[in-house]
């Protein structure tokens, strides 16, 4: 345990997963953490440490048949040699509802020890019983400290030099993601000639694009178009401007970015500034007709206007308001004086009747019900 780097809340001297592996306690669990935070290293490291069989299988490729057969094996080890089985499933998200229940009664038996691994939050990517039997740690991002010390340990391995302002420009790029670092290594180093230091100009190289963590039907996704509404929302203009740069560095869509700034003009400015709306659409056509990545600056543009304007939720809220209310009560009866009459029994049925009435003030034209109502 003393050589992992990073995670010291969970394999520190005082981390309760470090305890539960040196008591060997350790029953079914979910590790929840970014790209490269060490997830599958830490499996292994548990494997090792409670002298367990170890499988290593993705979600993505695994089929039940070879699930099956996984645990077949297992249970004759647990029968035959009293070892476990630790069964390592990564991407544990992308099985479905129908392959998690298949897990269920085999960890509850522990049949395996199952160790899953996932980017996303469980909370909505894994079943609820699936996550009642196990155990959520969550991993942190490395920070630049911990990278530094990766980086070190790789170039021993690989017995390679780098050159300072390189291995910043390394940390940087691989944003927290060890494997993301290792991997740029060793591209840095087929690149480099024999002798040579790796440059900044070779990382470069390797790293065509800054490795963004954002997966654009995951979690960063919602979070961050979240951010952004949010900054707006609050008129912070320079946070906007941020959180709209980092989806477009990320490649986000840009009809989904201006579909949501059409919403906001609507939902948080309102009849402050009845222009907002003319502004988002306007935007919204512009990225429909130019694309990227022309359309960023179009992006941009809208970004500070909204920022910037005043906000008035009344009209929106008005509308919940009423929805909650035709929720609550149903369909009640709309008052005579505002339906028609195209026929003589609706005439007489008093449809239309007192017409006049609906320009007085004191008439509401609510329902009887919720006559006296105020949504806006």
């Amino acid at each position: 345990m003393t050589d992992f780097i990073g995670q010291e809340h969970l394999v520190g001297s005082q981390g309760v997963l470090r305890f539960l592996i040196e008591k060997d306690q350790l029953k079914s669990i979910i590790f929840w953490g970014p790209p490269g935070s060490g997830k599958t290293t830490l499996a292994r490291i548990i494997a090792e440490k409670t002298k367990s069989a170890f499988v290593e299988k993705s979600a993505v490729s695994t089929s039940l048949k070879e699930v099956r057969e996984i645990i077949e094996q297992a249970r004759a080890n647990l029968e035959a040699y009293q070892r476990k089985t630790i069964f390592f499933l990564d991407e544990i998200h992308r099985f479905n509802k129908a392959q998690q229940d298949f897990l269920l009664p085999f960890v509850e038996e522990g049949s395996i020890v199952l160790i899953g691994a996932t980017t996303e939050n469980p909370s909505f990517e894994v079943i609820n019983a699936l996550l009642s039997r196990s155990r959520v740690f969550v991993l942190n991002k490395l920070d630049e400290k911990q990278m530094s010390k990766i980086v070190d340990r790789a170039l021993k391995i690989i017995k390679a030099k780098i050159d300072p302002e390189a291995k910043k420009i390394l940390i940087s790029f691989a944003n927290g993601d060890a494997r993301s670092a290792i991997n740029g290594l060793e591209m840095a180093l087929s690149l480099k000639t024999k002798g040579e230091k790796i440059t900044s100009q070779i990382i470069e190289k390797v790293f065509q694009q800054r490795n963004l963590h954002y997966d654009k039907k995951g979690e960063g996704h919602y979070n961050t178009i979240s951010a952004f509404i949010k900054s707006m929302r609050a008129s912070k203009t320079d946070a906007a401007l941020y959180y709209l740069s980092k989806m477009i560095e990320a490649g986000e869509d840009p009809k989904f970015i201006a579909r949501r700034m059409v919403i906001f003009a609507s939902e948080d400015i309102g009849m402050a500034q009845p222009t907002a709306l003319v502004v988002a659409n306007e935007v919204f056509r512009a990225c429909e007709i130019i694309g990227y990545p022309e359309c960023a600056i179009n992006l941009a543009h809208g970004t500070v206007y909204l920022s910037l304007a005043k906000k008035d939720r009344r009209a929106y809220n008005g509308l919940r308001a009423a929805q909650a209310d035709i929720r609550k009560y149903g369909d009640l009866p709309i008052p005579k004086e505002i339906l028609n009459a195209p026929t003589q029994l609706m005439k007489q049925l008093g449809y239309g009747q007192n017409y006049q009435t609906i320009f007085d003030e004191k008439n509401s034209l609510l329902p009887e019900k919720i006559k006296n109502k105020k949504y806006y």
